[in-house]
Parts: structure tokens; sequence; C-alpha cells
């Protein structure tokens, strides 16, 4: 089979990999080299990298609108068009070229979770389970028949982690349904009306924590976080993006911030918590600002005179 790949983060990267174990790849399509770093460095996606470690042509794309683009795709001759986590929209005279169509890899139980930001959604809605679709791609945002779905448990599981799950479904679930694309056995299952929901982007700023905040939605907010959106907070003058961290539930850690009002702080006991609107959570890995990450007792050694500071902290 010709298939031509469209993705951009490490979960495309994952599933990429294990479609060129099964496939003729002829062809990834990914976004331009992001520019980033103090020397402004162009740095290539993740599918582009793998691409090229496997000597697939790559074509840097941020849209289908030209009539050369879809012309270089026409020319790539796909029998399949897979797309995972790619970020462009595909035109109708994009989704027509290959014979078998085009399936997306889509990280959510669709319908739930249409739109840019599936996992981080999930996580931030405390949702039980997600899952992977294996969709056919049509002009409307996420709402084609779905060959194949497999539910994941979230549990405790942040970002890095349940993408990580997520895109290993994703790529074998992919193969599987190519084979009964191509034998004409895929069983589609329309989404409905029912259940609808929409992942919009994760904005600028929405993951910073806040006394406001309960517990669990701080907790949630950092699992939720990556580098390019932290889950950011000030406390004694200091800022910094939270890595890890959890909600207080034993005895030892209620008892040493049952007198914490929401946004204060104490470090007892070798930890770190914060007390939010209902409850308290406790710091367990950091990375201040200009700084490499670090266990949230690293952290709290370098305040001089800790132990006996009226610790407040809040939104960065």
């Amino acid at each position: 089979m010709r298939i031509v790949f469209m993705g951009t983060p490490d979960l495309a990267a994952t599933i990429l990999k294990r479609l060129a174990d099964a496939h003729e790849v002829v062809g990834v399509v990914t976004r331009p080299d992001a520019v980033r770093g103090r020397g402004n460095k162009a740095i290539p996606s993740p599918v582009k990298e793998v691409a090229l470690s496997l000597g697939i042509p790559v074509y840097e794309r941020t849209s289908f609108r030209d009539r050369e683009s879809v012309e270089q795709l026409e020319l790539l001759n796909p029998d399949v068009v897979c797309v995972a986590a790619c970020g462009i929209i595909l035109p109708k005279d994009v989704l027509d070229i290959p014979r078998f169509g085009c399936l997306n890899v889509h990280t959510s139980l669709l319908p739930r979770w249409r739109g840019a930001a599936p996992i981080e959604r999930s996580i931030l809605e405390e949702d039980a389970m997600t899952g992977v679709c294996i969709m056919r791609m049509e002009e409307g945002l996420d709402t084609g028949d779905y060959c194949r779905r497999v539910e994941v448990p979230i549990e405790q599981k942040n970002v890095a982690e349940l993408s990580d799950e997520l895109a290993r479904v994703g790529a074998d679930q992919l193969v599987e349904a190519i084979a009964e694309v191509v034998n004409g056995t895929a069983v589609w299952t329309s989404q409905g009306s029912d259940g609808i929901t929409y992942a919009e982007k994760i904005k600028k700023g929405e993951l910073s924590l806040d006394p406001s905040d309960t517990a669990r939605r701080a907790v949630a907010k950092v699992r939720a976080s990556n580098a390019a959106h932290p889950a950011r907070i000030e406390i004694a003058d200091r800022t910094l993006a939270v890595e890890r961290a959890s909600v207080v539930e034993d005895e030892q850690g209620a008892s040493l911030c049952a007198d914490l009002e929401a946004g204060q702080a104490r470090f007892a006991a070798k930890r770190l918590f914060l007390k939010a609107n209902d409850g308290a959570f406790e710091l367990l890995n950091v990375r201040p600002d200009g700084k490499k990450s670090m266990d949230a007792r690293s952290f709290a050694g370098g305040i001089q005179g800790i132990k006996n500071m009226q610790l407040t902290w809040g939104r960065a």
C-alpha cells in the first residue's frame, strides 16, 4: 500500500514508525520547522525527524489552499492518506485523492472531544476514560464515521504519559483499520448527534494555577500541562512551572496543612504544601524560571529560612 502520512508531534511520530513497518510510506506532510530558543534555531517536528531517518520524503505545509500543494500530493498517488495530529485542514480536493480515502487517528472517544486538544481536555474535565478512534475524514471537523474505537483509562496519567499510550494504541489500530478498509471488511459507525463536545486549543496562561482552584482542579491542570503550556505559580517571590503534584489525602499531610487558608503554603516534613480553595495539594516536581527541573524538596531547600516563613502562593 502506498501511504502518505500527515502529522507533527511526538504522538504522530510514534504512529509513523509503526506505519512504516507495515506499509510503503511514500511521503510525509508536517508543519514547518519551529523557530525556538535564544539562538532562534529552526527545530524540525518529531515527525520530520522520523521521516528523514527512514528516508521518506518530507513536505512542509501549513495548508493545502494552493493548487501546487494539491498537485504534489496527487503525484505521490497514495492509496490511503493517514493523519494524526497534523494541524492542517484538508479540503475536499485533498480528501478525494486517495482511492481508499483519508483516515484520521483521533485521540478521544468521538463524538466527545472533537478538535485540537482532546487529550488535555479529557484530563482537565477529569474523564475516567479516553481512547482512540480511527475515523474516515470528511470536510467537517472530526465528524466522520469511525471503524475502530478503543477505550483507554486515564487514571492519574499526565498528558505525556497518556499521549504515549494513545499513540501506541492508535498506531496498532490504524494498521488494522487500513487492512479492513482495503479488503472491504471495515464496519463504519456514525458518531450521531449526542454527547458532542469540542476540545479547543489550550490558551496561553490557561493552565496557570490559582488559589481559587479546587485542589483536584489544580492537580488536573498540572497533569494537562507541558512545556508549551505550563502550570505556573508564584511562591516566595519565585515563579516556576509545576511539573508534578498530588492532592493531599494522607493523614500526615492533612494534619500539616489543616490550618492553612487558600493562597497559603507550608514546607513541613520535607514536603511542600499549597492550600487551594477546598483543600491542599502537594508539589512534587517543579521547574523554576531559568533553571532545570527539580523535586519540590530541593526547590524549597534553596529558600533561606523557609521553615520559619509565612509562605503565600498565587498565580504567576
